[in-house]
């Protein structure tokens, strides 16, 4: 199984793709690429004193529902991606959710 580890993205061949971000991100277009922005749902280092900690970002305030509706979103899109990869192969344009696409 692929594994994320200091922005290098390692497959269980052995092939390393390095990131600039610090995620791979789906589009409804079934699209890949980075995501570069934990803007959404984060864990935030809290500069400061000896007693400074972490805390969590979450500056939509979004809840636990919303939080795992968007969880069952991005399973969706990935389960499609790969049903797609499966019929279509990868050299086929029509793997991507062409209605999607921003043209």
């Amino acid at each position: 199984m692929a594994d994320l580890k200091r922005r290098v993205l390692s497959f269980s061949n052995g092939k390393q793709v390095k990131l600039y971000g610090n995620s791979v991100a789906i589009g409804k277009s079934l699209e890949i690429g980075e995501g570069y922005a934990p803007n959404i749902f984060s864990f935030l280092p809290v500069q400061g004193g000896e007693k400074a900690s972490p805390v969590v970002a979450n500056p939509h305030g979004l809840t636990k529902d919303e939080l795992l509706e968007l969880a069952d979103f991005n399973i969706r899109l990935w389960m499609d991606f790969k049903d797609s990869v499966r019929k279509h192969g990868i050299t086929n344009i029509k793997v991507f959710n062409r209605e999607s696409i921003l043209l």
